[in-house]
């Protein structure tokens, strides 16, 4: 008799994530660590430093660090497919749903978890609720792509999370940071808020590699057609967003250096409430699309869409409203210290999850 046994689906499913990644994306976030602790040995060993990279700005941030801001975000806005909207938009439970999630009940979530944790720091109370604001973009298709969730579905919900955020980012944040604050009779932010500095921060960090992804794609595949774009292009150019956002960390710590030495209690605590809404945030995405009978597919897209935050704009606006040393700064620079291996394992719980709840063929596919 053979004692061969047959592999669990799970188990192979679970293997074959690490394989699929990239040595980049693979070590994520290793790189990010390393990048923290050179930005930390800069600001530590190099006098000056931040006078250098306060010489020239663009609007109230360092060019340096603009530039890299710029670089990061581009990359990952030329992959979205955005002659896809039609076919998503068609599915209501789908799009309401997330509209739902992402802009009613998660920016709630980490408004209430920021004031929960930290309603002593401020700062980085208002850090937190601005990360809270910011949606996912394209980098949560790498996690949605490993759980085998719908590609284009989460491609769509990419697109319309980043059109969304330039005409409703600054209305939302004057909502959670001066408004609501006040009829619950909460402290607001600072007198030198400004409604037009967040909404400026957000087209010139956002709308510019929007509009610069949108007419990447639309020519590229006009020129040479999708699979060249796709299969030749994208590959060459994904790399740089992680090249511009260890660029921008480093630059970061090494302002912050002072900071997350002198207050680790600190950053513990921006942690802590940021590990709680990535959990649960993922938990109501998977448990409502099961509810709804999406399939696996969409109900893994809509759970990583409503998880994943674009912490890029996060620190965008944070450095563009009140300044590279902020720690409203330091908050949004803790988020993909966090991000990162959370939504990895999140992979796995979402693979595990496939073969136990969603088990008969039409709620997989």
């Amino acid at each position: 008799m053979s004692t061969q046994t047959t592999p669990s689906p799970v188990l192979d499913g679970e293997a074959a994530v690490v394989g699929r990644l990239s040595i980049l994306d693979r070590f994520l976030p290793v790189w990010i660590i390393a990048a923290m602790v050179l930005g930390l040995l800069l600001g530590s060993f190099i006098p000056g430093l931040n006078t250098a990279l306060e010489a020239v700005k663009v609007g109230e941030v360092s060019l340096p660090i603009a530039v890299g801001l710029l670089v990061m975000m581009y990359p990952v806005l030329a992959k979205v497919r955005y002659d896809q909207a039609r076919r998503v938009i068609g599915d209501r439970k789908l799009m309401i749903t997330s509209l739902v999630l992402n802009w009613v009940l998660a920016p709630a979530l980490m408004f209430a978890l920021a004031w929960i944790f930290i309603p002593d720091l401020p700062e980085y109370r208002t850090g937190l609720i601005i990360v809270g604001l910011a949606r996912c973009i394209a980098m949560v298709m790498i996690w949605n792509d490993l759980a085998c969730g719908d590609r284009e579905a989460a491609a769509v919900l990419v697109a319309i999370n980043s059109v969304f955020q330039v005409i409703a980012f600054g209305a939302l944040g004057w909502f959670y940071l001066q408004l609501l604050p006040a009829w619950l009779g909460l402290p607001t932010t600072s007198a030198d808020f400004s409604f037009w500095s967040i909404t400026a921060s957000v087209l010139v960090f956002l709308g510019i590699p929007l509009l610069a992804g949108f007419l990447t794609r639309t020519i590229g595949e006009k020129a040479k057609g999708r699979d060249w774009y796709e299969g030749a292009f994208l590959p060459k150019l994904g790399p740089w967003a992680l090249y511009g956002l260890l660029f921008t960390i480093t630059l970061l710590f090494a302002l912050q250096g002072g900071t997350i030495t002198s207050r680790p209690l600190g950053v513990v605590r921006i942690a802590l409430p940021l590990l709680v809404y990535f959990l649960v945030v993922f938990a109501a995405g998977m448990l409502i699309g099961k509810w709804l009978d999406l399939g696996y597919a969409k109900t893994t897209t809509l759970a990583f869409t409503a998880a994943g935050n674009n912490f890029e704009l996060a620190i965008a606006v944070a450095i563009g409203t009140f300044g590279v040393t902020s720690g409203q700064a330091l908050a949004g620079v803790v988020g993909p210290l966090i991000e990162v291996p959370v939504l990895v394992a999140l992979v796995y719980v979402a693979l595990w999850a496939r073969t136990r709840y969603f088990a008969s063929p039409a709620a997989v596919r």
